[in-house]
C-alpha cells in the first residue's frame, strides 16, 4: 500500500481535482478523497523518515521544499491565527511531497505512459459531457465541468500532447485532436488560442507550414465571427484578449497596495478581492485572474518576490537545459512554458485543488529530476 501510494499518489491528487470541478462530486466525493490523501501522506511519511530524507530533501526537489519553508516562516510571523492559512500551509507541503515521491519512485511511468492516460481521462470527460449536453455552440460550453475555463484547460493540454508527440498518430489520435480542438474553442476561453498556437510552435517551429496554419486560423476566425457564437475566436474578435481582465488587474493592484509588504495571507491564494467595491460590481466574480498578481496578493512583495524568483529560476534552468527538445519531455516543457504565459490571464500558480496548477508543479519537478539524471549519467 505504501509503495503504491508513493508511486501513484500524484495521479489520485491530480484526477481528484476533476471531481472538484464536477457539481455532483465537488462537495461529496472529492473532499473525502482529498483529506484521505492528506492523512495517508502524513502517516506514510512519518513512518518512513528515510524516504523523506532521500526524496523530499533531494536536490531536484529542493525548490519545492524552499517554497514550503517560506510558507512556514510567513505563517509563523504574519498569519498565525488563520485556520484556513494553516490548511493551505499543510496542503501545499503535502502536495509537494507527493509530487516528489511520485517523480522519484515512478520516473519511467510518467515519462512514457502518463500522458496517454491523461488523454484517455480527458476524452472520457469530453464524450460523457457531449452525451449529457451535445449543444456545444449554444453558449460557452462546459460539459460536465462547472467552469468552461477548466474544460478549456484540460482539453488544450490533451490536444497539445497529441499534436507535439513524435510517435506516429493513429486515426483515433486524429479524431481526438479534432474533438479536443472543437471543444476547447467552444468553451470561449481566450487563453485557448495561446495554448493551441504554442503547441503548433512546439511541433513545427517558425516554419512555412505554421504560416499556412496561421492563415487557415484567420479564415476560420472570419467564419466564426460571422456567426453569433461564444467561441474563443468570437470572444477574441469582439472583446480582445484582455477586455474585462484590465479592470480586474487594476483592482488586484489596488488589493496588493492595500497590504503591500506582507500580503493578505496564505488563504488568499485565489487572488480574491479583499477591498470594498462599489455596487456596479455586484454579481461579478472579481479576482485577480493573474497568477503573478495572486501571488503578491497572497504574500506581499517581499515573500511573493522570493517565491517568484524560486520557480522562475527553476523554470528557466530546465527550459534552457532541454531547449533542444526530447520526445518524452516536450509535453512537460510545453506545460511549464504555457502555464507561465497563461498565468498572465488566470491564477494558475497558487491554487490547491486545480488541475492545471498541480500539473504545472509536477512538470517542473519532473523536468528538474530529469535534469539531475542527465547531469549525473556518467
Amino acid at each position: 500500500m505504501i509503495k503504491w501510494f508513493f508511486k501513484y499518489g500524484f495521479l489520485v491528487l491530480l484526477f481528484n481535482t476533476i471531481l472538484y470541478s464536477i457539481p455532483i462530486t465537488m462537495h461529496t466525493v472529492a473532499p473525502v478523497i482529498f483529506y484521505c490523501l492528506m492523512v495517508c501522506s502524513i502517516i506514510f511519511l512519518s513512518i518512513n523518515p528515510n524516504i523523506f530524507r532521500e526524496i523530499v530533501l533531494h536536490k531536484s526537489f529542493f525548490f519545492l521544499l524552499s517554497i514550503s519553508l517560506i510558507n512556514l516562516i510567513y505563517f509563523m510571523f504574519f498569519d498565525l491565527h488563520h485556520q484556513e492559512s494553516l490548511e493551505y500551509l499543510l496542503a501545499r507541503f503535502i502536495q509537494f511531497s507527493i509530487l516528489s515521491l511520485s517523480v522519484y519512485c515512478n520516473y519511467d511511468y510518467f515519462k512514457k505512459d502518463f500522458p496517454d492516460l491523461l488523454v484517455k481521462i480527458v476524452a472520457f470527460i469530453v464524450v460523457f459531457g457531449l452525451i449529457l449536453d451535445p449543444f456545444i455552440f449554444n453558449d460557452r460550453y462546459h460539459g460536465i465541468i462547472w467552469n468552461p475555463n477548466m474544460l478549456s484547460s484540460i482539453t488544450v493540454l490533451a490536444f497539445s500532447y497529441l499534436l507535439i508527440k513524435k510517435s506516429s498518430n493513429s486515426y483515433m489520435d486524429y479524431f481526438l485532436l479534432i474533438l479536443f480542438f472543437i471543444i476547447a474553442i467552444s468553451t470561449g476561453s481566450r487563453i485557448v488560442i495561446i495554448g493551441i498556437g504554442l503547441s503548433f510552435i512546439f511541433k513545427f517551429g517558425f516554419s512555412l507550414r505554421n504560416l499556412i496554419y496561421f492563415i487557415f486560423g484567420l479564415v476560420l476566425m472570419m467564419f466564426a465571427v460571422s456567426a453569433n457564437l461564444e467561441t474563443s475566436l468570437n470572444r477574441i474578435s469582439s472583446q480582445s484578449i484582455f477586455n474585462d481582465r484590465t479592470l480586474q488587474f487594476e483592482i488586484a493592484l489596488e488589493n496588493i497596495n492595500n497590504k503591500l509588504y506582507v500580503g493578505h495571507g496564505l488563504d488568499s491564494y485565489s487572488g480574491k478581492v479583499n477591498i470594498e467595491l462599489g455596487d456596479e460590481y455586484d454579481g461579478l466574480i472579481m479576482s485577480a485572474h493573474n497568477g503573478y498578481l495572486s501571488l503578491f496578493i497572497q504574500y506581499g512583495i517581499i515573500f511573493g518576490s522570493l517565491i517568484l524568483f524560486i520557480f522562475l529560476k527553476k523554470s528557466i534552468s530546465v527550459v534552457y537545459f532541454f531547449k533542444e527538445g526530447d520526445e518524452y519531455l516536450n509535453f512537460y516543457l510545453f506545460i511549464v512554458i504555457y502555464t507561465l504565459i497563461a498565468s498572465n490571464f488566470e491564477s494558475l500558480i497558487t491554487g490547491i485543488n486545480e488541475f492545471h496548477t498541480i500539473l504545472f508543479w509536477f512538470s517542473l519537478s519532473y523536468l528538474s529530476y530529469s535534469k539531475f539524471i542527465k547531469e549525473n549519467e556518467s
